[in-house]
């Protein structure tokens, strides 16, 4: 089925960033409880969609800076 919207598809795109995000640090087992697409950058005439990574624990947030530290270059 076409896509409605262009705007459609880049909420679309946030929704499978946000889950490609969530399963690659649940695998790190990491767990961001408030991680979503956020509704507020959805409500614009042009939306921008954006991933909204929320608030976490200082252990959660030392753990994710661990991860990131250990895959950076």
């Amino acid at each position: 089925m076409a896509e409605r919207s262009p705007a459609a598809g880049k909420t679309r795109d946030a929704e499978q960033a946000c889950g490609e995000l969530r399963t690659a640090l649940k695998a790190a087992g990491i767990t961001l409880p408030s991680l979503a697409v956020d509704v507020v950058s959805l409500a614009e005439h042009f939306p921008r969609p954006l991933v909204e990574l929320g608030r976490c624990t200082p252990e959660v947030a030392r753990r994710l800076a661990d991860a990131v530290r250990t895959c950076a270059p």
